[in-house]
């Protein structure tokens, strides 16, 4: 059996050397094939040049150097693209993703599961905080798609060479959520939980506006419930303007006529607040469709060391 070790690398100089060490020193207890892809996301740092010079020294290890950042989804992707394994794992290279835990992954691979989702029970960098919002995260989603999915799943995972031949063939999407794709494919699936260590050096790439952004297409990526907002929307404000309607009339009646330009601001800005978030959810929709339209490279590759290839995808 082979394995292939998928990792995803955007300007991780600081810490590429210690992830290297630590992810050789436990693929050297595996009495298996392996092979080590690095996926160069456009680096601006000294990654690149890192990079190479583990492929002199490491006959497994290959780099895909990307012609410019497209992005960690991006890199995951064409890491399986070109893996040749039996097992594929994707980790990141900040050593948040154990490279100890490959030994019982190998063995859930043996057992004959195809795809293995790593969870995080509690994280050393994010607090309290991270945590929270991460379970908010996955309770939204469950709740607002048909595919359930395991909570607090991470972009550290094992699937097989079927799953992977799935994922190359026909989830191509330009916008993906992969940690929930490949919990949509089937086969036999498990999860093995772990403790996410801090950083050992840099910073998270995400700030909160990326994160915002990564959670709103995960939601379009697997529900359309975002879109029936504007019949929910609709019901409301019909209901509303009846019971206003009614109160109008009752005071009328009673002679205590509502003074009715508070009343209409109020309306008003609220009902043109909702048709803008509805208009802005659509066209969110309707740009991923012309993204689907254009049918433009998920990736393109600038060179492949290791292998002497030069591809575009």
């Amino acid at each position: 059996m082979k394995l292939s070790i998928v990792v995803s690398v955007y300007n991780e100089e600081a810490v590429l050397g210690q992830f290297y060490n630590e992810l050789t020193e436990t693929l050297s207890s595996l009495g298996c094939g392996q092979e080590i892809l690095f996926v160069d996301d456009g680096s601006s740092d000294g990654s690149a040049a890192l990079l190479d010079g583990m492929v002199k020294n490491d006959k497994r290890v290959r780099v895909i150097h990307f012609s410019r950042n497209f992005g960690h989804e991006a890199a995951m992707i064409a890491g399986i693209d070109h893996a040749s394994g039996d097992a594929i794992v994707c980790m990141d290279s900040d050593l948040q993703n154990p490279p100890q835990l490959l030994p019982r992954l190998m063995e859930l691979c043996h057992e004959g599961y195809d795809i293995v989702t790593m969870t995080r029970n509690e994280r050393a960098d994010g607090g309290h905080a991270k945590h929270i919002t991460s379970t908010l995260f996955y309770r939204l989603i469950n709740r607002m798609s048909d595919t359930k999915m395991q909570p607090n799943a991470s972009d550290f995972f094992m699937v097989s060479a079927r799953v992977a031949e799935v994922l190359r063939i026909d989830y191509r999407e330009r916008t993906r959520f992969l940690r929930g794709l490949i919990q949509t494919v089937g086969f036999r699936t498990t999860t093995l939980s772990y403790s996410a260590p801090q950083r050992a050096a840099g910073s998270s790439h995400y700030n909160l506006g990326k994160l915002a952004s990564l959670a709103f297409t995960s939601i379009a990526s697997f529900s359309k419930a975002p879109l029936k907002l504007g019949i929910y929307s609709a019901l409301g404000f019909g209901v509303l303007s009846l019971l206003l309607i009614a109160y109008s009339v009752v005071m009328w009646i009673v002679d205590r006529p509502v003074g009715g330009y508070t009343t209409l601001i109020i309306f008003l800005s609220a009902f043109a607040a909702i048709v803008l978030l509805v208009l802005g959810i659509i066209g969110y929709y309707i740009g991923l469709l012309l993204d689907e339209a254009k049918g433009r490279p998920i990736y393109i590759i600038e060179s492949i060391r290791g292998d002497g290839k030069v591809d575009c995808k």
